[in-house]
């Protein structure tokens, strides 16, 4: 069971790596999209609270008609997400079902608080990722801003989801993330032990990296964590991802001196624009287009360049361990044909 998650996925895709790595460019192979603008929980490492939360939520119709474009010229998949909480949309059940029905691997991150019909949704997923950040109700509130009984919402439909997927025999992973912080750096052995009694595939432990242009700001000096005994929970069935690559390059000086992965993912957020990077939401340079008013592959296909200095980048994002690798294979060291 290797998620990869701590690592990258583009050697899986040498035809693509081999087509931007000799005509410089690609179509995208991921796509995030934010199904809804608004959400019900005011997390408080909330990365897009710059963003305001608003209530917009994407077209559904819009969508579907996307959709068809996207997979027949290359994209793989889509992970909703975002600036909201996806299930806030209104037919956001109908759109994951036509994102499937084009052909596209689907994976979610929600807050879990409207997963409370998965069998509608589970189907459709190769995984669900459910954000949980703490093994009590009261720090489980005071991380996500919102009242402790929350929380027993919040694990009874996880729970259910995990006896739909055995009861059906589905092949969707489901999983709980946590954002390593000092209010719950404490808890998480207890968060890996109720992960596992619940049935989860996995627990993924990330670090906190700051959005240079978000409000919100987590103190992360001097984490006492029980690591060890977090991972001690894993077994044949069920994993503790402890992200040790991520949290190693905190505040570390990268090993590229460009964003070489950005053709290879896009961002869409809930008004429909279309972003080179979710680190620059709302910064012109880095939009692209808007899909109300024309195909993906259109926009794709005319995008300018971005110029832009690495320094105004997030540390360890999304995309660092895919620079990583584009850019020694577009800039390799000696010896490289001793293989």
């Amino acid at each position: 069971m290797n998620f990869r998650i701590d690592s990258h996925k583009l050697m899986f895709h040498p035809q693509r790596v081999a087509n931007w790595l000799f005509k410089g460019d690609t179509y995208p192979i991921y796509a995030e999209i934010s199904p809804s603008g608004a959400c019900n929980q005011r997390c408080i490492f909330c990365a897009l609270d710059f963003m305001g939360y608003q209530k917009r939520f994407l077209d559904a119709d819009i969508l579907k008609k996307r959709f068809k474009d996207m997979a027949h010229n290359g994209l793989k998949s889509i992970m909703f997400g975002g600036e909201g909480e996806p299930f806030l949309n209104p037919r956001f059940t109908e759109i994951v079902k036509s994102a499937f029905d084009a052909g596209l691997d689907i994976g979610i991150t929600t807050n879990g608080s409207f997963l409370n019909e998965p069998q509608r949704i589970i189907p459709y997923c190769k995984w669900i990722k459910i954000s949980v950040d703490a093994g009590t109700k009261s720090t489980y509130a005071k991380i996500h801003g919102i009242k402790p009984e929350w929380f027993d919402k919040i694990i009874y439909n996880i729970a259910k989801a995990v006896c739909i997927k055995k009861d059906k025999d589905l092949k969707c992973s489901l999983g709980i993330q946590a954002i390593l912080m000092p209010e719950n750096s404490s808890e998480m052995e207890l968060l890996a032990l109720m992960a596992k009694n619940i049935g989860v595939d996995y627990l993924v432990i990330k670090p906190y990296s700051q959005h240079p242009l978000s409000g919100k700001h987590v103190n992360t000096n001097n984490i006492l964590t029980n690591r060890d005994h977090a991972l001690a929970v894993s077994d044949d069935k069920f994993k503790v991802i402890w992200r040790d690559n991520a949290l190693s390059k905190i505040d570390k000086k990268r090993e590229y001196s460009e964003c070489l992965a950005m053709p290879f993912w896009t961002y869409i957020d809930a008004g429909g624009n279309v972003w080179g990077c979710s680190n620059f939401l709302g910064d012109e340079r880095f939009k692209y287009g808007n899909i109300y008013e024309k195909s993906l592959t259109e926009i794709w296909d005319n995008r300018q360049k971005i110029d832009f200095n690495l320094n105004e980048c997030r540390m360890a994002c999304r995309m660092d361990e895919c620079n990583r690798y584009l850019w020694e294979l577009k800039y390799p060291g000696p010896h490289v044909n001793f293989i």
